[in-house]
Formats: structure tokens, C-alpha cells, sequence
């Protein structure tokens, strides 16, 4: 075991951290490459549905973990406060794509194209609270042509609802409507779709690392956000999306997670917990920045 220092390693022990492979976690990581604190952590990339699943599972230290999971499992995880993705108001890559107007769904098939339980579930609360429907839902690959033939609206997140709201619902002469705007206009509150936690074991071992961690992507979200236009620019190298649609989209996220941002987190807990996993009142402990180890 290698408990060793040296000024060009100041983590104790090298954190097992996980990274989100979609567009929307781009700004947080961007800034990690550029600072070097990449080489300090043992990163594990993977969907949001794995790395919540390996968070829980004691098999990562750290990592960004979908809400309905997070909330599942907070008494054993603590939340890095000032940092989530997620958005006050448009979200632009969690949208319901329908044939028909959603108040029309009741009894009608909607696939839903993850297992994004946190979009999913946001999903099926709008539509049953807001909307007042039932629809029948299953689940399928996020193919929006082969969706459309087999249902009447389908749910995408990520970056196969980018494609579907820009390029494809266009085309298909479909309608989109963001999960992000609809919870703001129905409750007046920023919707969280993942944090970033830490196993409260792992924070009792090395709160220092824990902390440098913590603050190497706060420090990262924050060049990435002062640098928007070259990481929209070099993203767009390799992606679907021009420049101007990624640096759109990477200012309509919100990465902050603050007393706004908890209180919509409380406020889905509340409509939500009982039906979902977890309390309506769950507790959400947040890692003291305060505190020096």
C-alpha cells in the first residue's frame, strides 16, 4: 500500500472518481485535463446508470450519481455543495418528443429511450401531475425514427434528445418539449439531475482528498465556463453539433448547486419519494467546505 507524498502528488491516495461520458459533464472534466489533476485521480467513465450503480456498490470513491439514486442512498453518501448539472429553466438534452399534444397521451404508448431513472421518473411525474395522463410505458434504445413508429412520444436524454430536438423532431414534424422548462413553469424551481457524492467511509478516511478533489472540479467547471467558446469549438471536432449549439447548450446547464438548487431537490423529493425508493423528507448532507482535515 502507497501512502507516499511527494510535492507533485499531494493526494494521499489516488480517489477512484467516475466521469459521465455525455456532452453535458464536457465542462467539468475540460478544465481537469488542463490543470493536471487528471493524473491524480483513477477515472472511470461510464453512463450515468453504471456509475451511480458502482458509487452505491462501494466500487468508486467519488462520482457524479443520478438524484433518484443519490436520494436512494443518502444515508451513506454526502453531496460536493456548488456542484450538479443541472438547470433553471431549458434543459435542452431531457425532452418528451410526441406525435400529439401530451394531454392526449392517457393509455397511449411512450417508450422511454433510457434508464435514466432520474429523467424518467421526472418524466412520468409531469405527465401523470401535470398533465393528467397514464400513458403505457416501455423501454428501447434510443432510436427516435424506430420510436416513432412503434409509440406516440418517446422520452431521450443526453445527447440522443440533443439530436432528436435539433435535427430529427424538426424533420419528423414532431413536437419537443423540455423536461427543464416544464418543472419550472410547474414549480418555479431549478431541477438537479445528478450530483456529485462521496461514500461517507471514503470521506472518513481522507477528508483532505476529498476536499482537493471537491475543489479541483469547481476549479475546473469554472475555466471551462470562462473558456466556453474553445471548449464548444473543440468538442464540436468530434461531435454531431456545430459550435454555437454546444457553447448554447454548456451556458443553459446549471452546474451550481446551492439553496435554490436544494429546494427543487426537496421539492422532487417530496412529489416523488414514496412512489420512487426513498422519504419525502430524505436528508441531504452536504460536505462541509469549511472544515480542513
Amino acid at each position: 500500500m502507497d501512502n507516499s507524498t511527494d510535492d507533485h502528488h499531494p493526494l494521499r491516495s489516488r480517489p477512484r472518481v467516475g466521469h459521465i461520458q455525455f456532452l453535458n459533464c464536457l465542462p467539468l472534466y475540460w478544465g481537469l485535463a488542463r490543470t493536471g489533476t487528471l493524473l491524480d485521480l483513477e477515472l472511470t467513465k461510464d453512463t450515468p446508470e453504471k456509475l451511480s450503480d458502482q458509487l452505491v456498490r462501494g466500487d468508486l470513491d467519488i462520482a457524479p450519481i443520478t438524484l433518484v439514486e443519490f436520494l436512494r442512498a443518502a444515508d451513506r453518501l454526502v453531496a460536493f455543495p456548488d456542484l450538479a448539472v443541472g438547470c433553471d429553466g431549458p434543459v435542452m438534452s431531457c425532452v418528451i418528443v410526441s406525435q400529439r399534444p401530451l394531454e392526449e397521451l392517457d393509455g397511449a404508448r411512450v417508450a422511454l429511450g433510457s434508464t435514466s431513472r432520474t429523467s424518467v421518473r421526472l418524466a412520468q411525474l409531469l405527465l401523470a401531475e401535470r398533465y393528467g395522463v397514464a400513458p403505457a410505458y416501455y423501454t428501447c434504445p434510443p432510436d427516435l425514427g424506430v420510436m416513432m413508429q412503434e409509440a406516440e412520444a418517446a422520452v431521450l436524454i443526453g445527447d440522443a434528445a440533443l439530436r432528436a430536438s435539433l435535427h430529427d423532431a424538426p424533420r419528423l414534424g414532431l413536437q419537443v418539449h423540455d423536461l427543464g422548462q416544464m418543472w419550472k413553469e410547474w414549480t418555479g424551481l431549478p431541477f438537479v439531475f445528478a450530483v456529485w457524492a462521496v461514500r461517507k467511509e471514503y470521506l472518513a478516511r481522507e477528508p483532505r482528498v476529498v476536499r482537493q478533489v471537491h475543489e479541483a472540479f469547481l476549479a475546473s467547471r469554472d475555466v471551462s465556463l470562462e473558456e466556453v467558446a474553445k471548449v464548444a469549438e473543440q468538442a464540436a471536432r468530434w461531435e454531431a453539433f456545430d459550435a454555437v449549439v454546444l457553447e448554447k447548450y454548456f451556458t443553459t446547464l446549471d452546474f451550481r448547486f446551492a439553496a435554490e438548487q436544494l429546494a427543487g431537490v426537496r421539492e422532487f423529493a417530496r412529489r416523488t419519494g414514496p412512489t420512487t425508493g426513498f422519504p419525502a423528507d430524505v436528508e441531504v448532507e452536504l460536505l462541509s467546505v469549511d472544515a480542513r482535515a
